[in-house]
């Protein structure tokens, strides 16, 4: 069967510390026919998974067990691979190397998500 999603052939790293939270964003993307890798949990795990396939785009939560996701975000930066981070806190909060990132706030709608996940892979938005 071939993949119909909307993500089809894109690969998306997911770094989100709730396991549920995790889990959702998993199954979302891939009901749209996204490779996901991960979902890690800290920061040793989403940086170990940097090395493996090439990645098209992620989705960050800020605070990972009372650390930031920022090592992965610069490393992210440094590969040109876009991310947005999930997060709970308002872009004034974010330090100012950050304040210009994609965000989705927490609590969101996975079609949000999605959408922003569809955006920085340039997905053409549905009419």
């Amino acid at each position: 069967m071939t993949p119909t999603g909307r993500l089809a052939g894109k690969t998306i790293l997911v770094v989100e510390d709730e396991y549920f939270i995790a889990s959702d964003l998993k199954r979302a993307l891939e009901k749209e026919d996204a490779t996901v890798v991960g979902p890690a949990g800290n920061i040793g795990k989403g940086l170990s998974l940097l090395g493996g396939a090439p990645i098209d785009a992620a989705i960050l939560d800020v605070n990972l067990e009372g650390t930031t996701s920022y090592p992965i975000a610069d490393r992210l930066g440094e590969q040109s691979v876009p991310y947005v981070f999930l997060t709970g806190y308002d872009g004034w909060a974010l330090p100012d190397a950050y304040r210009d990132a994609p965000r989705v706030a927490k609590p969101f709608s996975m079609r949000a998500v999605l959408a922003c996940v569809e955006q920085l892979v340039g997905v053409e938005a549905e009419a």
